[in-house]
């Protein structure tokens, strides 16, 4: 019989911040959504404001999208037509 270890997952927190009111604050992986498209400009990344309840859309760089689909963030990949 062999004794198995249970892991546990430590959540990835993102620091972001707010253009509208200006907080800063920290998202689990859960409060932020990606969405990749063919461009960089329909590549981006959402949340919603904790402070101030605002609708956040930023753009995501190669370097972010690496970071938030590897930290779990949920990813929506976009197609084009052909």
């Amino acid at each position: 019989m062999t004794a198995r270890a249970t892991r546990r997952a430590t959540p990835v927190i993102f620091k972001a911040g707010c253009p509208q009111c200006r907080g800063s604050f920290e998202l689990g992986a859960d409060a932020l959504r990606l969405v990749v498209g063919g461009t960089t400009r329909t590549t981006f990344y959402s949340f919603t404001c904790p402070d101030c309840g605002t609708a956040v859309r930023k753009p995501a760089g190669e370097r972010i999208v690496e970071l938030l689909t590897g930290g779990g963030v949920s990813t929506l990949r976009l197609h084009s037509a052909v």
